[in-house]
């Protein structure tokens, strides 16, 4: 099971010292720049970069899969962790969807912060009939169900998710308040609490990034909460519109974290007008760019997710009529100028390539027979205390439908994480097998398969693949 995170800015902070006294400030800002993905450079910071998931893409569009896999080290449930979907009927709960996110971000390395317990919106019929005593003992059970059920698997929660309205910041006028007045937020985090004391709670919500009426309903609320002991963080939706970043977003958020709160940029998005143009992209880049500074710049911004993965899977253009292309990757998976941009705010490079030990190409004399398969381990990060190594796949003349590679280590080195493949080993042996989406390797193709981390000096063994 995933505990707790164990990234930790404490951890890169020791990593980051005994680099700069061992090798002095250049290699540590070499390794910095090294960093050639957002996961790759979040872990480096020791923060945070999530995305929003749709588990049915998830399951059947292998170009998602990848992207999550390897862009991102934290996930959201987009929607599979709602009410409507885990309880659709009172008592009756169905969690196989949400386990079967939690389960790739386990086989990924990935933390789940979940989304959401308690919402006026996407919640089953059954609820919003209720009130009184009946409607309390039914949010009390939801919570401490799901909770029980995602024990030390789902690190935080947004508990209470958009409950104050667009009205002045007075509460949000929902089948909650109705049926049980304005204790129902300090219910619902009692009732948190008690359900998992190790998880943390966040309140969540959409155009509060700034200092406005809305967020400052929202910080009186933070100042009871805290004052309790019952909230951890504050979470910013930022749904935002193209050249609009709120100018105060940086003072508003420091504002929460004063207060002891842990602060997270949990649904970033920024939208434009349709049809789009370079011009428009690169002014978005710019916004997503500030966004991620005002983060990173906060010692207690526990990091930022975007809401989808490629334009196409948005909910803008459903929402928002003639707006649109609103993310990080374009339709066919292609990165844009605000992945970049993001990159570049998170301390990586991606016009920075870091060549393996052995700059000697392979030999494409023979290539593998057909049913065959070879591969190749190559150190991408080296830093000292560890080092980082992407695993490819090449297919012969047919098609690899799973693979199972096999090396011995030549002088003690060790795997101290992995993501994207079941590993075992036997003393100095190491196996490593598919996790069932990354089984496949098109015919005379090769294909970066899983990654880990190494403990020891850097090695690229000999590797021995056997495909089926």
């Amino acid at each position: 099971m995933l505990q707790t995170r164990t990234r930790r800015r404490a951890w890169i902070a020791g990593i980051v010292a005994a680099v700069v006294a061992f090798a002095g400030v250049a290699l540590s800002a070499q390794y910095a720049h090294a960093q050639t993905t957002l996961r790759g450079a979040a872990d480096a910071l020791g923060i945070d970069i999530g995305v929003a998931v749709d588990v049915n893409k998830l399951q059947n569009d292998q170009t998602y899969r990848d992207i999550v896999a390897t862009e991102f080290n934290s996930v959201t449930a987009e929607n599979v962790m709602k009410m409507e979907t885990l309880q659709p009927s009172k008592g009756q709960y169905n969690f196989g969807q949400a386990d079967t996110l939690v389960a790739f971000a386990q086989q990924n390395g990935q933390s789940v912060y979940g989304h959401t317990l308690v919402w006026h919106s996407q919640s089953p019929d059954w609820v919003e009939n209720e009130s009184g005593q009946t409607l309390r003992q039914s949010m009390q059970d939801h919570i401490t169900t799901v909770m029980d059920h995602f024990e030390g698997d789902v690190f935080a929660w947004d508990v209470v998710n958009e409950v104050v309205s667009d009205n002045n910041g007075q509460l949000r006028d929902s089948f909650w308040l109705q049926g049980l007045g304005e204790s129902y937020i300090t219910d619902a985090f009692e009732f948190a609490r008690q359900a998992d004391p190790n998880a943390d709670l966040y309140m969540n919500d959409y155009s509060i990034d700034g200092i406005n009426a809305k967020s400052d309903r929202y910080y009186e609320l933070a100042q009871g909460l805290v004052n309790q002991g019952l909230l951890d963080g504050m979470g910013f939706q930022a749904h935002l519109i193209l050249g609009q970043v709120p100018g105060n977003m940086e003072q508003n958020l420091q504002r929460f974290a004063d207060l002891g709160l842990k602060v997270r940029i949990t649904e970033l998005d920024i939208r434009m007008d349709l049809p789009s143009s370079q011009q428009m992209f690169e002014q978005q880049a710019q916004d997503f760019e500030r966004v991620v500074n005002i983060c990173t710049n906060l010692a207690d911004c526990s990091g930022v997710t975007v809401w989808g993965v490629r334009d196409s899977d948005s909910w803008v253009p459903d929402v928002f009529d003639g707006q649109g292309d609103p993310l990080l990757f374009n339709d066919d998976g292609s990165k844009k100028p605000a992945y970049d941009a993001v990159l570049n705010a998170l301390g990586g490079d991606p016009d920075e390539t870091t060549p393996p030990d052995d700059t000697t190409p392979p030999d494409e004399t023979t290539p593998p027979a057909d049913g065959d398969c070879t591969a190749r381990i190559e150190v991408v990060n080296d830093w000292g205390s560890g080092w980082q190594a992407n695993v490819s796949v090449t297919a012969g003349q047919a098609a690899v439908d799973g693979w199972t590679l096999t090396w011995d280590w030549p002088s003690g080195q060790s795997i101290s994480s992995s993501w994207n493949a079941d590993i075992s080993t036997s003393g100095s042996t190491v196996t490593a097998g598919d996790v069932g989406w990354n089984a496949g390797v098109g015919a005379g193709q090769t294909r970066e398969v899983f990654g880990f981390i190494g403990s020891g000096t850097s090695a690229e063994p000999s590797v021995t693949c056997q495909a089926g």
